[in-house]
């Protein structure tokens, strides 16, 4: 089946190796773009998201390194915009001389994407993502009082600052994303979540101090769009329950109802797996006849021979 409308959400692995210079995740998004193109050989319009935590983690530590009157450090949705841009940059370089390569004649538009989050949203009460470097507690002290920032202690490695994590409710760009999509244009938007912004009465918007799961982000484009199917990868072929346990097993073609009963017996490790299993999950119940898969890049290849990974499907 061609023609379908594909959200595909890259999981960190997909750019960053154990080397994060420019060169080698450059590198990873050459052999990342091979694997997406398959999916453009098959006939199907894409809309590929991407995480940026690494990124965005290494760029906050630059700045805070150089901060001074001179040169001020820049706030977080301006870091997450800057690794939206080159991380797209290199995304798109890597899928054009990859269609070159392939003699597809496609445009590929990378997209700077604000992503509307709700000011009454609970996650800006209760400030939950770490971000940023290890503190001591009175070095925490010191920056908080100097910042206004929230610090936690963080698994007894140190305390770091602590940001919202809010649920996505809307996309800016999203006409603008769908008439690039009916031009046929390959799209790659909403990078690292998308840069969280608050929506005004007026209409107007300001970017705001936080870090949306790149997940939910994905999830709720694959919805904007209409996709037909929203594939989230990750670093495994598929889901599995007891998971690196003597009776581990893979899950195939799973119903939402049972991924409910597993996800209530602990199955899907929180800040990791589960979001993606409750990004998937969302996003069947948002479209009747939709699938959702989580699959490994690798495993793309295989998902269009013969639908291999974990299919979640409404019932």
């Amino acid at each position: 089946m061609s023609n379908r409308k594909i959200v595909v959400a890259l999981g960190g692995n997909a750019i960053l190796s154990s080397d994060p210079s420019a060169k080698a995740q450059k590198a990873a998004l050459v052999e990342t773009a091979k694997h997406l193109v398959k999916l453009i050989k098959n006939g199907d319009d894409l809309i590929i998201t991407h995480g940026n935590g690494p990124q965005v983690g290494n760029l906050l530590l630059q700045n805070l390194a150089a901060d001074s009157e001179k040169n001020p450090a820049f706030p977080l949705d301006s870091l997450v915009a800057m690794t939206e841009g080159s991380i797209g940059f290199w995304l798109k370089n890597a899928l054009e001389n990859e269609l070159v390569k392939e003699g597809i004649d496609k445009e590929v538009a990378s997209l700077v994407t604000q992503v509307i989050v709700d000011k009454d949203d609970a996650a800006f009460e209760n400030l939950s993502k770490p971000i940023g470097p290890f503190y001591t507690e009175e070095e925490a002290k010191i920056e908080s009082e100097k910042t206004g920032a929230t610090f936690k202690e963080d698994a007894g490695r140190g305390w770091r600052k602590v940001v919202a994590s809010p649920k996505p409710i809307g996309i800016k760009e999203i006409g603008t994303i769908r008439n690039l999509l009916h031009s046929g244009t390959i799209v790659v938007a909403a990078g690292g979540g998308g840069i969280p912004v608050f929506q005004e009465a007026d209409g107007t918007l300001t970017g705001v101090e936080a870090v949306i799961d790149k997940d939910f982000a994905s999830q709720t484009l694959a919805e904007l769009v209409d996709a037909d199917l929203f594939i989230v990868l990750t670093g495994v072929d598929y889901v599995y329950i007891n998971y690196n346990k003597p009776n581990q097993q893979k899950l195939e073609t799973v119903t939402v109802s049972e991924l409910e009963d597993y996800i209530q017996q602990n199955q899907f490790a929180p800040g990791s797996m589960l979001p993606k299993v409750e990004a998937a999950m969302a996003f069947v119940n948002h479209k009747s006849d939709s699938q959702a898969v989580i699959t490994s890049l690798e495993n793309l290849g295989a998902l269009i021979e013969s639908n291999s990974g974990t299919i979640i499907v409404k019932e």
